[in-house]
């Protein structure tokens, strides 16, 4: 999902550089920090996407807006960023406590956490600030790796092919972790009274 980058710049021709920051520092840091779990790590990507902008300035053709550049300037530096994590061995797929327990051992779910059905559709729930509100809540709990698989999959659109070779994972770790993360995301949101209506 691309952010909306609105432009003065109708010529598509690139802006002062001393206007970047001013600009377009906001929209990079808000799209970025949803996908990655730190405000430091945020910044720095964002400065290396400036940094690059500059580096690259006369590859710019004006074929998009200047916005929409360094948005796809941005989505490389965090392709990177997650292919460097991804060589990382994560423990969190190892032992995750929190989804094993909602299944008894001939992997049927417990009483305590059978899915409820939700009253709302997902539609529904997406158009109340609250439910945003306390997604960015529940998404930031996630442990890092099955955050960046949910946003890659559900916000990014990524193909999976794209995302095993990005994370460095084989398919079957990626559909688990994609799964344990809505387990998790369900969990929480429910923990919260969305979806009990």
């Amino acid at each position: 999902m691309m952010p909306e980058v609105s432009s003065e710049n109708n010529d598509r021709s690139p802006p002062a550089t001393e206007t970047w920051v001013a600009n377009y520092g906001d929209i990079l840091f808000r799209y970025v920090r949803l996908r990655v779990r730190d405000d430091a790590t945020a910044e720095e990507l964002v400065q290396e996407t400036f940094l690059a902008a500059l580096q690259g300035l006369k590859n710019f053709s004006g074929q998009s807006s200047f916005g929409t550049w360094l948005v796809g300037i941005l989505k490389h530096k965090l392709s990177d960023h997650l292919r460097r994590q991804g060589r990382e061995k994560s423990a969190e797929m190892d032992d995750d406590s929190a989804v094993n327990g909602m299944f008894n051992s001939f992997g049927h779910w417990t009483s305590m956490a059978t899915p409820h059905t939700w009253r709302s559709s997902p539609e529904e729930l997406a158009q109340q600030a609250d439910t945003q509100r306390l997604l960015r809540l529940c998404m930031e709990a996630l442990p890092g790796r099955y955050r960046e698989v949910f946003v890659m999959r559900v916000m990014d659109e990524i193909e999976t092919d794209e995302m095993c070779e990005i994370l460095q994972l084989n398919p079957n770790n990626l559909y688990m972790m994609l799964h344990r993360a809505r387990l998790r995301l369900r969990a929480c949101l429910e923990s919260k009274g969305i979806g009990r209506d």
